[in-house]
C-alpha cells in the first residue's frame, strides 16, 4: 500500500467529521504525533501519526510554498 504524503500547513479531509460538523483539518505540527486544527471551529487535537495516517482521506489543499522553496525561472 502506498504511503500517504502530507506536509505542514496542508488542509486534509478526515474520514470522520469533527463534532462541529466539518471534516477539514489543517496540519499545524508534525513529528511522532501530529497536531491538527479544525478549519471550522479552530479546535486543535494531538493525534499519533499512525492513527492520523489511517483516518486521513486525502489532501484537499497543499500548503503554499515559501519564497525560498520556489524555483526561480
Amino acid at each position: 500500500m502506498e504511503r500517504k504524503s502530507f506536509e505542514l500547513g496542508d488542509i486534509v479531509m478526515m474520514k470522520k467529521p469533527h463534532p462541529c460538523g466539518t471534516n477539514e483539518m489543517e496540519i499545524i505540527r508534525m513529528g511522532m504525533d501530529i497536531r491538527i486544527k479544525c478549519v471550522g471551529c479552530k479546535h486543535s487535537v494531538l493525534v499519533p501519526r499512525a492513527k492520523f495516517e489511517k483516518s486521513m482521506k486525502k489532501v484537499l489543499r497543499a500548503a503554499s510554498p515559501k519564497p525560498s522553496e520556489r524555483a526561480d525561472s
